[in-house]
C-alpha cells in the first residue's frame, strides 16, 4: 500500500489565467518553451498546456511550434506611424550614429523610422557625403543638405514602407563600395538581426555586403524580438546604436562577436 508523507506540502493548483500568466513569463525569460518542460513546471498534463498554447496563438502573444512555443513575430505598424513613436529615443540614437560619419564618406542607409530620424542628423551636421538609399523618406530628409549626394535604389515601390524592393535594388547595390551602412531592425536576438518585411531584409543584407562597416540602429524595445526575415547574424555587424544597455543572451552575444554598442545619452 503506498502511503503519503502530510507533512511535506502539496504544490497548489493554478487557474487557467494564472497558468498562462506563467507561461508567458517564462516567454519573456526564455524565446523557446517545450510542452513537457511547461507541464513538469506547471503539475499539469502535456494536454493541458498544450490547450493553453493554443488559446494563446488565437490571442497573438505566442507561436505554437512542433513540442513547444516561440515569441511572436515582430508585426510592425507602418512607417508612417512609426515615425510618432519613440520619438526622444531615435533623436538621441540619430545624435550618436552620425558621429562615426566622415566627409567623403559613402553612406547606406536602409527604410525606417530610426534611420530617418539618422538621415535628418546627417542633413544638419554631415557634409560632402554620399548616400545609397533605397527610402523615399531617407531622401527627402538628407535633400535639405546641397553637400550631400543622394543615390537612389531601383526597383518595386512598396508604397506602405516608402521603399524601393527586389532584385533591381539589390543588383544596383553591387555596383558601389560603402564605407558604413546604417541600418534598422524589426527585431535583435542573439540568433540574429531580422525584419518584418522580407524584400527590405534582402536589400539591408546586400547593403551591409557592400560596407567595410554595419551600423545597427535599434531602440531597446527591439530587443529579444523575432521577425519574419533574418538578413544577419550578430557577429556580421561591427556597431550597435541604441538607448538602452541589453542583458540576457543578447548581451552575451554581442560581447563574444565583439560588437562595439553605444549608448545614447551615457558618456
Amino acid at each position: 500500500m503506498i502511503t503519503f508523507d502530510e507533512t511535506e506540502p502539496r504544490k497548489a493548483r493554478l487557474t487557467k489565467k494564472a497558468r498562462q500568466d506563467r507561461i508567458l513569463s517564462e516567454m519573456m525569460a526564455n524565446a523557446t518553451l517545450r510542452v513537457g518542460d511547461l507541464a513538469a513546471d506547471l503539475a499539469v498534463s502535456t494536454e493541458t498546456i498544450r490547450r493553453d498554447l493554443f488559446e494563446l496563438q488565437e490571442q497573438g502573444l505566442l507561436n505554437r511550434t512542433y513540442g513547444g512555443a516561440v515569441r511572436p513575430f515582430a508585426a510592425e505598424p507602418s512607417v508612417t506611424e512609426r515615425h510618432r513613436q519613440m520619438v526622444s529615443e531615435r533623436e538621441a540614437i540619430a545624435a550618436v550614429a552620425v558621429t562615426f560619419i566622415r566627409p567623403k564618406e559613402v553612406i547606406a542607409i536602409g527604410a525606417g523610422a530610426t534611420t530617418t530620424h539618422v538621415a535628418r542628423r546627417m542633413a544638419a551636421e554631415c557634409r560632402d557625403i554620399t548616400v545609397i538609399t533605397h527610402s523615399f523618406s531617407v531622401a527627402t530628409v538628407l535633400a535639405a543638405n546641397p553637400t550631400i549626394e543622394i543615390i537612389m535604389c531601383p526597383g518595386r515601390y512598396n508604397g506602405r514602407e516608402g521603399m524601393m524592393v527586389g532584385a533591381e535594388a539589390i543588383e544596383f547595390l553591387q555596383s558601389y563600395h560603402v564605407n558604413r551602412a546604417i541600418l534598422g531592425v524589426s527585431g535583435i536576438t542573439a540568433e540574429g538581426l531580422a525584419d518584418a518585411e522580407a524584400p527590405a531584409a534582402w536589400v539591408y543584407k546586400a547593403m551591409m555586403n557592400r560596407a567595410a562597416e554595419t551600423i545597427v540602429v535599434a531602440d531597446h524595445k527591439k530587443f529579444d524580438m523575432t521577425a519574419l526575415a533574418i538578413w544577419a547574424r550578430v557577429p556580421d555587424v561591427q556597431r550597435l546604436v541604441t538607448d538602452r544597455m541589453p542583458g540576457g543572451a543578447l548581451a552575451r552575444a554581442l560581447a563574444r562577436a565583439e560588437v562595439e554598442v553605444s549608448v545614447a545619452g551615457r558618456r
